[in-house]
């Protein structure tokens, strides 16, 4: 295969592009196109032998993240916790959880991390606490104390049943009761993870209160996990009847009760956009500072769209589409499509991993090809239109880890295996070198056990071999740093063969198109001879003999 760096850009080749240049004001900022890498901290690094990842561990491999080029750093939730739901089960929002560290480790963390040119994001879970916060300790008390209405309290039917059919997304009714009280609470997760009343006034002025605390400490942003669920419906009104031919994507099995509602009513409610609005107003105090959101709605797409319009709401959003199990070139295609044609002046963000999915190597690659499908599976993620998330160990070209059932640390895995393993499989530590006891992770045993796999493909080896897809990962982003009319162009598809994607970037007269071979085959591609040179030194596994470009399995080339 002839290799890219033998190919040079014929600059006369580009395409007209009908884009308009970007405003200057929007150019600058810096989340428009970033890419942030997410740290889930208890698998990142062990500073203090207890088995578990913690601040100062990620403050030690703040130059490995650096080396990376990516732009922000996102880190998962490390506040004080039970660690029902590994720290999204939040006990108090103001302070570390002492197995992650401290406020002074967090403050270091920051300054680090700014002496690097690397912006901080983090975690903050809005629409639940735990069970353990003070807030719901006292709500529960009475019907009539000062945070009584704080969080979601319904009576029982006349039967003694739940106030609806709402279904809790870890399995079960969404509704557990409270003997204290004499009353039913909600709780979408977990039922130790009580949901926010965001009908409250008070609450809803106590939560900004909350996410301003971390504004002052110099954080840069946030990502704001299941935002859309903040608002239930007030009437409480059931959930109508979903048909099993509907059940499918979200990330649900069409097998979870979950998915067998339209959950029209206990999330996705209209005043959680004068929520966003008010956090928006918040975030504007602090320059620079944007909100991710996490969003997982019927219609995703429609609600991204909402939740990033009028530069009044989130910066940006993510969805679940791309990290679903479907795999294609039409999938990715129709995704997008449908996005571009609803967003408006929104913005985007896409992740293909993260800590609530199978590893993308082993969710869409054929077990065979994992380094060179992890290093197409980067390039395209990172050709679409938007900002990009990159998981930890996704530059590494990690697999999902297979976990015993003793070892499995993640309750909704527990509740679900053996059709659902749950997400223990990509949570587990990085592997950073083979030399040292566990793998350098922990001088401990590490809460859950370290992948072969991922230990046989280490860091510290992958940065000593040119070919790796860490080097590959470093490569391609300083590349695509500088390539403008990715970060900014304007995107659609052209028509390709049917196990290729191809996409057209185009910005100022400069057209960039980039295919993508997703088939385990190699793959042949018509293509016109002004569009035969490609742009040095980006692609992997592909020929090109004057009109005909040849694709590896999961290769890739700019041209």
């Amino acid at each position: 295969m002839i290799q890219a760096s033998n190919l040079k850009l014929d600059t006369s080749s580009a395409s007209a592009s009908s884009s308009t240049k970007p405003n200057p004001e929007i150019l600058h900022q810096w989340w428009r196109g970033a890419v942030i890498y997410q740290v889930y901290p208890r698998s990142f690094c062990d500073s203090n032998a207890d088995g578990i990842g913690d601040l100062q561990g990620v403050i030690s491999k703040l130059d490995y993240i650096s080396s990376l080029g990516v732009d922000a750093l996102w880190i998962s939730p490390f506040f004080r916790s039970p660690m029902k739901d590994f720290g999204y089960d939040i006990s108090d929002y103001r302070d570390v959880d002492p197995i992650f560290g401290n406020l002074k480790d967090f403050d270091e963390l920051v300054a680090q991390a700014k002496l690097r040119g690397i912006k901080i994001m983090i975690d903050q879970v809005l629409s639940h606490t735990s069970d353990q916060h003070e807030w719901f300790k006292e709500s529960r008390q009475s019907k009539d104390n000062d945070k009584s209405d704080w969080y979601v309290w319904a009576d029982a039917k006349e039967d003694g049943s739940e106030p609806n059919n709402w279904i809790s997304i870890f399995g079960g009714s969404a509704w557990q009761w409270d003997e204290t009280r004499k009353q039913y609470y909600l709780h979408n997760f977990l039922s130790s993870q009580p949901d926010l009343n965001f009908h409250c006034d008070a609450l809803r002025r106590q939560i900004l209160e909350e996410v301003e605390f971390w504004l002052k400490r110099g954080v840069d942003g946030f990502r704001l996990d299941a935002i859309n669920f903040c608002y239930h419906d007030n009437e409480l009104r059931d959930n109508p009847f979903k048909p099993r031919e509907k059940r499918t994507g979200r990330g649900f099995s069409p097998d979870n009760p979950y998915a067998a509602q339209y959950h029209h009513y206990d999330n996705t409610q209209d005043q959680n956009l004068d929520f966003l609005e008010d956090v928006r107003s918040l975030l504007n105090k602090y320059p620079g500072t944007v909100a991710l959101g996490e969003i997982n709605s019927e219609d995703s797409l429609k609600t991204l769209s909402e939740y990033t319009q009028g530069n009044k709401r989130l910066h940006m959003g993510y969805n679940f589409e791309l990290l679903a199990d479907e795999f294609s070139p039409e999938h990715i295609r129709n995704t997008v499509n449908a996005l571009e044609s609803v967003i408006g002046e929104g913005w985007p963000c896409w992740a293909v991993s993260n800590h609530d999915v199978i590893r993308v190597v082993s969710r869409w690659g054929d077990g065979i090809h994992n380094r060179q499908f992890a290093k197409m599976a980067l390039a395209l993620a990172a050709s679409l239109r938007g900002t990009l998330c990159v998981y930890q160990g996704e530059e590494l070209g990690f697999t999902e880890a297979d976990i015993d059932h003793k070892d499995l640390q993640d309750p909704f895995g527990i509740e679900f295996w053996p059709e659902f393993k749950g997400r223990d499989g990509c949570r587990t530590p990085i592997a950073w070198d083979d030399s040292i006891p566990n793998a350098g992770f922990s001088d401990s045993i590490s809460w859950l056990p370290l992948a072969q796999a991922h230990i046989d493909n280490n860091v510290e080896r992958q940065q000593n071999d040119s070919k790796s897809t860490l080097n590959f990962y470093k490569s391609f982003l300083e590349w695509r740093r500088k390539n403008s009319v990715l970060i900014n162009g304007d995107i659609h598809f052209i028509e390709a063969p049917e196990q290729i994607l191809a996409v057209q970037r185009s910005l100022d007269g400069e057209m960039l198109t980039a295919y993508f071979n997703l088939s385990p085959s190699p793959v042949n591609v018509a293509i016109e001879t002004n569009t035969t040179q490609a742009v040095s030194p980006m692609g992997n596994g592909f020929e090109i003999q004057q009109n005909n470009l040849t694709l590896a399995p999961f290769g890739f080339v700019y041209l």
